[in-house]
């Protein structure tokens, strides 16, 4: 008989048996899906809500142009739009996992979540009352900054400041810009200690708060010393101002054009030179009395004394400039009487009565051929470069009167050595001359004799006195003399030596005849 398999009923027949304990978990399973999902989407939802009313507002872009920093073209490093939306994004979601989370009885899991989110609510009102502190400041900043603007702007305070004097004016500097910014970093300043306070992060932050408030207590003396140095530069620019155009309009500048000074140049003339002397005048107390005012004694107080000290200087300075001057002035017109008065007597051909105007004609002639025809370079007439020379002594004498002044013991040792040697260049100068022309009489007086060998002898005489000249010269010059006396005595005896050996071995026969002859006399007595 064959085998059969057991009959087994359909399967939809089969009656399977439901645990009422796993309904509960299922509904519980859905119902904390359903809550992610509504939350995801909500999350979705609100980030989108958030970002457009930012962009719609456009609060994002002006806190993001006063607070966010921008990279290397301009783009602020981060979009605040993007961070609240994506922050309240994250925070409905976390909000709806702790919800699914507590719905699956999971406290273990969403107890951590929910201290965290405690701690983001807990802080939210706190962070809620630092942002109004900071939008207010934000807002009292700007609205000062752009009054400081428009008022400086409608004064034209920047025109005014800078009017008819290029010179003074800085190129980039504007004052109205200037002021409106400070005033804007100041009030921000000021609310920075109110939105730390408000985040309970002043323990934290008690250091930078103590900084902040030192700098706060000081702002009245660096106020202070703000207006009277802005009061002192304004009077003084305007002194300066005053002199200057007072002086031009007398002609002083005319003056100066003698001197070398070039009116056309800017800062270049009498008037404006007087004129920054007197702005220099009036700033230096104005600096000191600004210094002063802000009552600290460790910076102030070596600038104050450097400043008085140089106050102080002033006088003296200007003696010695009233002296300097003077020299100038003295010696131009010595140099100009000396060399119309050597002009007058003939000096001027004293290159001919030295013997040296060949020399002189033939290095003229050089430029002149080379320039093929061309004007010959002018030169100085020895009149003339006598009188230099009396200008640069009246003003080495008048450098020696205001370095005494001046209290400069150095300056006026080095100008007296100027001197001296000035001194001693002359008289050295003086005796080769001298001696030059000596040197030239002997020298024309040996040829017109006529004798034998004159030539020779009028050059041997020449180079004999031109050497003795030229030791003195430098012994009177100062230059080695101890030198100079054994190279002139080597030199004078090498050639006694050498004309006694010549003499010597050139007569020896007449020596020996003559010493002969006294023999046969003395013998013959």
């Amino acid at each position: 008989m064959a085998y059969l398999p057991p009959w087994s009923p359909p399967l939809a027949a089969v009656e399977l048996p439901v645990q009422p304990a796993l309904l509960p978990q299922t509904i519980n399973l859905i119902s904390a899906l359903l809550i992610l999902l509504v939350g995801w989407i909500v999350a979705g939802l609100a980030q989108r809500l958030v970002r457009s009313l930012l962009r719609r507002t456009r609060v994002d872009e002006m806190i993001t142009s006063a607070v966010v920093p921008t990279d290397g073209k301009g783009e602020p490093l981060f979009r605040l739009d993007r961070t609240l939306a994506a922050l309240t994004f994250w925070v409905i979601l976390i909000l709806a996992v702790v919800a699914a989370l507590n719905r699956l009885d999971l406290t273990a899991a969403s107890e951590p979540l929910n201290a965290f989110l405690n701690q983001i609510f807990g802080f939210l009102p706190q962070l809620g009352a630092a942002a109004v502190l900071a939008a207010a400041g934000w807002i009292v900043a700007s609205l000062a900054r752009t009054v400081v603007l428009r008022v400086t702007r409608q004064f034209q305070l920047d025109d005014k400041l800078f009017e008819s004097d290029a010179a003074d004016a800085t190129p980039g500097l504007v004052v109205s810009e200037t002021l409106a910014n400070v005033l804007y970093w100041l009030v921000l300043l000021f609310f920075l200690p109110l939105v730390l306070n408000a985040l309970n992060l002043g323990s934290q932050l008690q250091p930078l708060l103590n900084l902040v408030n030192d700098f706060m207590a000081a702002l009245p003396r660096i106020a202070k010393a703000v207006a009277i140095g802005a009061v002192g530069w304004f009077i003084a620019r305007t002194v300066r101002l005053l002199v200057s155009n007072l002086l031009s309009a007398t002609g002083v500048d005319k003056v100066g054009q003698e001197f070398g000074l070039d009116p056309a140049q800017p800062g270049q003339s009498v008037s404006a030179l007087s004129g920054t002397v007197v702005f220099v005048l009036i700033l230096i107390p104005a600096a000191t009395a600004a210094l002063d005012a802000l009552e600290m004694p460790a910076i102030a107080g070596p600038a104050v004394a450097m400043l008085e000290r140089t106050l102080n200087a002033l006088p003296q300075i200007f003696t010695a400039a009233v002296i300097l001057g003077a020299g100038v002035v003295i010696g131009r017109f010595i140099g100009q009487l000396v060399t119309r008065l050597l002009s007058g007597i003939g000096f001027d051909r004293v290159v001919q009565w030295l013997g040296v105007v060949e020399a002189a004609d033939a290095a003229a002639a050089a430029p002149a051929a080379a320039e093929n025809g061309s004007a010959a370079t002018s030169r100085r007439t020895p009149s003339e470069i006598i009188g230099v020379l009396a200008l640069g002594a009246v003003v080495l004498f008048a450098a020696v009167a205001a370095s005494n002044v001046l209290d400069l013991p150095a300056l006026t040792e080095i100008i007296s050595g100027l001197l001296l040697l000035f001194g001693q260049i002359l008289s050295g100068l003086l005796v080769f001359a001298v001696g030059l022309y000596l040197a030239n009489l002997a020298a024309q007086l040996i040829r017109s004799s006529g004798t034998h060998q004159a030539q020779l002898l009028a050059q041997i005489a020449r180079v004999a006195i031109l050497t003795f000249s030229g030791a003195m010269a430098l012994q009177q010059i100062g230059v080695a003399t101890t030198i100079v006396t054994l190279a002139f005595g080597l030199t004078l005896g090498s050639i006694a030596v050498a004309a006694a050996v010549a003499f010597g071995l050139g007569g020896r026969e007449v020596a020996g005849e003559q010493l002969r002859a006294w023999l046969k006399g003395t013998g013959q007595s």
